[in-house]
């Protein structure tokens, strides 16, 4: 399975967090596209059969600057990804209340308007209770990955 994994980062922990899931993946033997910058035509290019977004959440609930042109470029080209399986990390503060990883959530649900399908529920993690979120993370990467595993 060749799984693209984007990411979008503020002070670059995002970035971090892709990256261990990368390496996580391809150490189970996935094909892996590390797509950054993050963009429609490289991801389009790579032609995943899933997708992994590893995105924080900046200001009021937005998308972080870098990531922006790849999301509205995103939504205006709507390219479908009928069934491709996806899954998100997103990473905030629950201190923000109601845009806690809102920036994740965004792109959860563009990619379910695309018609690709959720393989894991999204991983939020909180910046106010782990100083390691890419370690944080890896019980729930291989979960990920053992979903893609039972896809093919």
């Amino acid at each position: 399975m060749h799984l693209a994994v984007l990411s979008g980062s503020v002070y670059g922990t995002a970035d971090l967090v892709a990256d261990e899931a990368v390496e996580r993946c391809r150490q189970a033997g996935l094909e892996v596209s590390r797509i950054r910058p993050a963009s429609v035509d490289a991801l389009l290019e790579a032609a995943p059969d899933a997708i992994l977004g590893c995105v924080s959440t900046t200001g009021m609930g937005e998308l972080p600057d870098a990531f922006v042109p790849f999301f509205v470029s995103l939504q205006e080209r709507f390219p479908l990804l009928t069934d491709k399986p996806f899954a998100v990390i997103a990473l905030g503060d629950a201190a923000y209340g109601d845009t806690f990883c809102q920036g994740g959530e965004q792109l959860r649900e563009l990619l379910l308007e695309l018609q690709a399908v959720e393989a894991l529920p999204m991983l939020r993690l909180d910046a106010s209770e782990t100083v390691s979120p890419e370690v944080e993370a890896e019980p729930w990467i291989d979960r990920f990955i053992a979903a893609l595993e039972t896809r093919t």
